[in-house]
């Protein structure tokens, strides 16, 4: 997976994960529900009549062999470090065979999977069910291979779980997900390690879950757009094309009830024709597009990702027609994307979403701050990457050096045009080096405006403040080279250096140009691409700008949505966890 090659985080592994996800590492205690992790394999001279010599020699015999289908090679490094952590001991089995606590948890976990979108046949399901019904079929006699092929599958099936929950089913970079944020892989063998030690061993499978509350929103979202799905979503309700409507605007009344449905099926628009919950008054005009339809149209905008203008347009309906099973896939798809990240993020960071135009900053696990953010366009090079970097210093009224490829593309030919140009955009050409370069003077022209956040990368993206605040009233935010605006810089600032507004706008709008001022601590940025996300307890389908949904939703589609075989290697799964 690629990385920009800094150390942006540092990974507390899942197992020690706290509930918050986002404070520090602790160290695991016994006592006031601390994690406690006392487990090591049994040790006896025999397991079910078996010596266990003979157990270990068949383990490694089976560790020889190659992994079962449809375990990875990566998955099945992670399974032969596990023995060999433990001497080539039963991790799971002992006397009592599989009927045991800490086997009912791992199936189950595998089972109820489908809860964070993974694919199911991503585990060896099948031949886990006949070895464990192999060992009970034997009685109490099973042979050192039954035992040693059975402990395996549920160890390939544990490491197959835990490095999908750590760090994802898919590879971003085979998926044109232009990401580059390391989820830290490396570090699965450590988190498989301290799992299985849990005592706990059922808690500990559901902290290796990204911790995030907004993972679990998505999962709660993803449980009933399923049911909205398997209750046929809005299949039927396709809301036809045709003029543009305003409000009070006449239209077919066919068009206009194939409209009321579609709302109605997303919940945006009540049986009684009202928004918000609220009645209506009277009985409207079927046949017009009132002020109930235009509010719940507002809605609907608002929520995909779309200019709020209240109007039906191309754009409006387009929205409305795509299929609920590729919504309920987005949302799958946007798990994923949270598994992809780091499972420690910090204890104070900030996090820009790109699709969501917002950006938050967080301290000690908390919300701080909160801002609009202008992104880079969604065209050529311009589109904002996904990385992340820390942030080391700040820059009040900085210059803008043009990038080489901004100048021969824009500035010059602008130039050459116009020999005015560069006065009337305060700029200057200087040497650079011995190349030409532009840059334009601080001041309140400037197009990074005040003060510039720098987290020195390989994309050369930043935030900073921008002169032209009036972009930031549209829904829809993509105008810039790929840095990334923000709302609110002196906030931003004040938040970053822990200074007070009097001294941030001092520097601000002071008479000091370029003044770098470093930060005590470094504050690690991600720039994020999460186009489906809760936010005040609702879900939202944001902007996908860089067309990055299609094929990361066609690989994880058959996860999103339950078949047949899910559901019956599921019953399996929970049938052995009861037996």
């Amino acid at each position: 997976m690629s990385s920009n090659g800094r150390s942006f985080a540092l990974l507390c592994v899942a197992a020690v994960v706290t509930a918050g996800g986002l404070g520090g590492c602790k160290k695991p205690k016994q006592a006031n529900g601390e994690i406690s992790r006392n487990w090591v394999p049994a040790k006896a001279d025999t397991v079910l009549g078996v010596p266990s010599a003979a157990v270990s020699a068949a383990l490694q015999s089976r560790l020889a062999g190659g992994p079962p289908a449809p375990i990875t090679a990566d998955e099945w490094k992670h399974v032969g470090r596990l023995y060999t952590t433990f001497d080539h001991s039963l991790l799971w089995l002992d006397d009592k065979g599989a009927r045991q606590p800490r086997v009912r948890a791992l199936l189950l976990a595998v089972a109820n999977a489908d809860s964070d979108a993974l694919r199911l046949d991503a585990y060896p399901l099948a031949d886990l069910s006949k070895a464990l019904k192999d060992i009970d079929d034997s009685g109490s006699h099973p042979t050192a291979e039954q035992l040693a092929n059975a402990d395996v599958l549920l160890s390939a099936a544990f490491a197959a779980l835990g490095e999908n929950m750590l760090t994802g089913q898919f590879q971003p970079s085979a998926l044109n997900q232009n990401w580059h944020i390391n989820p830290l892989e490396e570090r699965v063998d450590s988190a498989l390690v301290l799992t299985l030690r849990e005592d706990d061993l059922a808690a500990g499978l559901v902290r290796m879950r990204p911790q995030d509350p907004g993972y679990d929103s998505l999962r709660t979202a993803l449980v009933a757009f399923r049911e909205k799905v398997s209750h046929g979503g809005w299949a039927a309700n396709s809301v036809p094309q045709g003029k543009i409507l305003k409000r009070g605007d006449a239209a077919p009344q066919s068009r206009l009830d194939s409209l009321r449905a579609r709302l109605r099926a997303e919940g945006f628009l009540n049986d009684s024709g009202a928004t918000g919950g609220s009645a209506s008054k009277g009985r409207s005009n079927r046949s017009v597009y009132d002020a109930s339809l235009a509010a719940a149209v507002a809605q609907f905008q608002a929520h995909h990702g779309i200019g709020v203008d209240s109007m039906l347009g191309k754009e409006t309906v387009d929205a409305m027609n795509v299929p609920s099973q590729y919504r309920l896939a987005e949302i799958a798809a946007n798990l994923e994307r949270y598994r992809w990240m780091p499972r420690s993020l910090g204890s104070r960071y900030v996090l820009v979403n790109v699709p969501e135009f917002r950006l938050i900053a967080y301290d000690s696990a908390k919300q701080s701050l909160e801002m609009k953010v202008i992104v880079g366009q969604e065209y050529e090079d311009k589109a904002t990457p996904v990385f992340s970097d820390s942030m080391e210093y700040l820059v009040f009224r900085p210059y803008w050096n043009v990038t080489p490829d901004i100048a021969s593309k824009e500035i010059f030919p602008k130039m050459r045009a116009d020999p005015n140009y560069l006065a009337a955009n305060n700029m200057e050409v200087y040497s650079d080096h011995g190349r030409r370069a532009v840059r334009q003077l601080p001041g309140p022209k400037n197009s990074l405006g005040l003060v510039k956040f720098m987290f020195p990368n390989d994309f050369n993206i930043y935030l900073h403040d921008t002169p032209n605040g009036e972009l930031f009233k549209k829904d829809v935010r993509a105008f810039s080279h790929g840095c990334i605006r923000v709302e609110n810089p002196s906030a931003l600032a004040q938040w970053a250096l822990g200074w007070s507004a009097e001294r941030v706008d001092s520097l601000m709008h002071g008479t000091t140009d370029n003044k770098t001022v470093k930060l005590q601590s470094k504050i690690p940025v991600y720039i994020v691409y999460f186009t489906t996300y809760v936010r005040d307890g609702q879900l939202y389908f944001g902007n996908d700008l860089y067309e990055r949904d299609s094929k990361l939703v066609e690989q994880i589609e058959s996860a999103a949505t339950l078949s047949p075989e899910t559901v019956q290697a599921q019953q399996a799964l929970r049938a052995l966890a009861k037996s």
